[in-house]
């Protein structure tokens, strides 16, 4: 029997654990927060899109950071095997728009609880509030961990699964990169992935709260499309936010500090001329109104007055007195409804981070370090990261299950 030690308690470190656990070794698993799975819990707005339900090869593609690396690990424990494993402890799963998996329930903490009975039923070794200083080696081979109390755990591996530098009220402060780093490994640069968006524009603090849907937005920077998606958007009190920009925030990340342009269609499924008839008609419907009031019916209403004043039509001019040329103007800003992006918001309001141990230095099988005996890294601290929508838990748990099964 092996004693192994897990230093994390998230997605993939209670999977890696349980693996470990399962082959008949003693695992103890250690968790710096009073409970496991802290970061879970959140995800989804709370209600933890657990995976999704494309196959592996639309998965890789789902992933621009080092997809390659993730071949034999989402091949060895795929989404399918999650669900079949999560649905096992009687969590009912649905499937939602993008393929997107979530609890039945809509709760976070069902899936949770799942993994906290395959823990105990494997007699996982759980201590919680507990902070690991270091990892100890000898010859470059694990032979334990040092605890923040004046105590170490000897042990015959390490598997560390301490998350990146996102959400750090949740325990991800960067500790894994720094045990990392000292014991030779390279750690590519540490930025946000998923992140929102910071905008130029004044009048964005207007739209706060809208939420936009079945929107189409593309990213330009020097007036070539970087990327293009569709979907669901939110303005926020800086700029932007939702699904599609923090899919869009790593191609504009790279991008930065250069200018970047994203427009937003909020018609897409006219075109510019169905959009004109379309208009022609509210204001026929409306003609004896004024510009301000007769875009009821085509724009939410806390959007209306921003469109008005970037419109350049006077706000009190009846309908029925707006010229082809300004409404040519009109549907040209809604189907190209420009916010310019300065920036993003720093790595501690991002989903994930990019950037971690190289993946050149791990194994991709095992996800054992090729410099330190014994050491298996998953999760986050690999330089590894998916766009939104279930990829990123999938890799942790892939992840977490190679480590487990193979220290």
């Amino acid at each position: 029997m092996r004693k192994i030690v897990v230093v994390g308690g998230g997605a993939a470190g209670m999977m890696a654990a349980i693996k470990a656990a399962e082959r008949g070794n003693r695992v103890i698993l250690i968790e710096k927060n009073e409970k496991l799975g802290k970061k879970l819990f959140i995800t989804g707005k709370g209600r933890c899109n657990v995976t999704t339900n494309k196959d592996i090869e639309d998965i890789i593609k789902h992933i621009p950071g080092n997809s390659s690396f993730m071949y034999s690990s989402l091949y060895t424990f795929t989404n399918q095997d999650l669900m079949k494993m999560i649905e096992d402890k009687g969590v009912k799963l649905k499937v939602e728009r993008g393929d997107r998996v979530f609890p039945e329930s809509d709760k976070s903490s069902d899936i949770i609880k799942c993994f906290e009975k395959y823990l105990k039923e494997n007699n996982v070794e759980i201590l919680l509030n507990t902070a690991v200083k270091d990892i100890l080696t000898e010859d470059r081979k694990v032979i334990g961990v040092e605890l923040d109390v004046n105590r170490s755990i000897k042990c015959d591996a390490v598997i560390l699964a301490t998350g990146g530098m996102s959400y750090p009220l949740t325990g991800s402060t960067g500790d894994g990169y720094e045990f990392l780093r000292r014991l030779g490994h390279t750690i590519m640069p540490i930025k946000p992935a998923l992140v929102p968006l910071v905008a130029k524009e004044k009048w964005i603090k207007e739209l706060m709260g809208l939420s936009l849907k079945n929107v189409e937005l593309t990213v330009k920077s020097n007036n070539k499309t970087i990327y293009n998606d569709f979907g669901e958007m939110l303005f926020t009190h800086f700029g932007i936010s939702g699904p599609m920009v923090l899919s869009a925030s790593r191609k504009v990340s790279d991008i930065l500090p250069k200018e970047v342009e994203i427009f937003i269609d909020l018609k897409p499924a006219l075109d510019y001329n169905e959009l004109d008839k379309r208009i022609l008609k509210d204001f026929e419907k409306f003609k004896n109104k004024h510009f301000k009031n007769a875009l009821d019916e085509l724009l939410p209403s806390k959007l209306i007055p921003v469109v008005v004043d970037l419109s350049e039509i006077s706000p009190e001019k009846p309908v029925n007195s707006i010229s082809k040329e300004e409404r040519s103007k009109l549907v040209r800003l809604l189907k190209e409804f420009k916010v310019t992006v300065i920036g993003t918001r720093p790595i501690e309001e991002a989903i994930i981070t990019r950037g971690g141990v190289n993946v050149k230095e791990i194994n991709p099988s095992t996800m054992e370090s090729k410099i330190i005996k014994d050491l298996y890294v998953v999760g986050e601290l690999l330089d590894v990261d998916a766009e939104t929508g279930g990829f990123n838990l999938q890799i942790a748990f892939s992840t977490g299950y190679c480590a487990g099964i193979s220290c």
